[in-house]
């Protein structure tokens, strides 16, 4: 198995980039895509960065609304790893802008895979396209779908719905020979390996430069980015995964006070500027009603949202870092890489 090509897209991304080092401590050769050959060194850097040896790695130009150049990226490639997906800081007014690139990307992965003779494909999808149309009275797990057509949703949730959904489908009708597997992460922390931040550490980095006058007591699911490429690798070689998606998602849910304090702990005085007010609940949703990014995670103030890894742990082996190590390597990796003010 080692030694057998594997496909990345979208390798200047936080959990590509991760992904790729873990494939390449496997003995795994990897190519993976950018939308322009000029970030090749920028993921060669991560790579270094990620500990592994970068000077093995292939590089592919490809984007994910234009046919060019997919079928000769999955060339000769054992396996896939779907990770590239739109994923904004702010949300656009035309949930179209995130869903069509999404779900038309995940669509011209699989032909490729397909045209090529792959085994296998792994999905990255996400927490979004499992829990946010029901609260089930359980933890979340697998067999529970966010409804990709709710308008009530953001515009990024309804893309990772609509993507996942697509895929699945796509198999379905389409895929025989090939195989399917998804990753659903919940927010993503752990060692960033570059100053171009996922979305959650750009959050924490907003904490720790004293950004936010005071935090919200709304509830987050973590898990370690390290992880998460450890369960991409899992998923793609197990016997048992094909046909499977798999939450990634640490323990119980954390509130972001809670994240502020693990963050003062282990950060001593480079964690000066973390606030330590917390917001009434009755003034984030008042802010809510005017500002779109306060508004997707109100509808978690006071209510945690349990998640199982049950089925990953059960499946796969797999074992997941604390919430407290993946945040504290998340800000350390930050102050590391001097995004922190003095």
């Amino acid at each position: 198995m080692a030694g057998e090509l594997v496909l990345v897209t979208g390798g200047t991304g936080f959990i590509a980039a991760h992904c790729i080092v873990r494939l390449l401590e496997h003995g795994f050769r990897v190519r993976t895509t950018v939308r322009s050959l000029a970030r090749a060194d920028e993921v060669r850097q991560l790579v270094r960065a990620g500990g592994a040896d970068a000077s093995a790695v292939r590089f592919a130009q490809l984007d994910l609304l234009h046919d060019d150049g997919w079928d000769e990226a999955a060339a000769g490639a054992r396996y896939v790893l779907h990770v590239a997906s739109p994923f904004p800081v702010r949300q656009p007014k035309d949930a179209d802008e995130l869903i069509v690139p999404a779900r038309e990307g995940a669509l011209r992965a699989l032909r490729a895979a397909r045209a090529a003779g792959a085994r296998r494909v792994v999905l990255t999808s996400s927490f979004a396209a499992v829990g946010y149309s029901s609260r089930p009275g359980r933890p979340y797990t697998e067999e529970d779908w966010t409804d990709p057509d709710d308008p009530s949703l953001s515009p990024y949730i309804r893309s990772k719905a609509a993507a996942e959904r697509a895929a699945w489908d796509f198999v379905e009708r389409e895929g025989e020979g090939l195989e399917l597997a998804t990753v659903n992460p919940v927010a993503v922390f752990g060692p960033a390996l570059g100053p171009d931040l996922s979305s959650s550490l750009e959050l924490l980095r907003t904490m720790l430069n004293g950004g936010v006058p005071a935090l919200p007591r709304a509830a987050v699911n973590a898990v370690d980015v390290r992880d998460v490429a450890d369960l991409h690798v899992r998923a793609m070689t197990h016997p048992d995964a094909s046909g499977e998606r798999f939450l990634a998602v640490a323990g119980d849910p954390v509130l972001v006070p809670e994240i502020a304090r693990i963050v003062r702990a282990g950060l001593g005085d480079a964690a000066r500027h973390v606030p330590r007010r917390v917001l009434p609940d009755w003034l984030v949703r008042v802010v809510a009603r005017f500002d779109p990014q306060v508004r997707a995670v109100v509808p978690d103030l006071g209510h945690l949202p349990y998640a199982s890894h049950a089925k990953a742990a059960d499946v796969l082996g797999w074992t997941p870092r604390s919430n407290e190590e993946s945040i504290l390597a998340a800000a350390e990796s930050l102050v590391r890489l001097g995004l922190v003010r003095e």
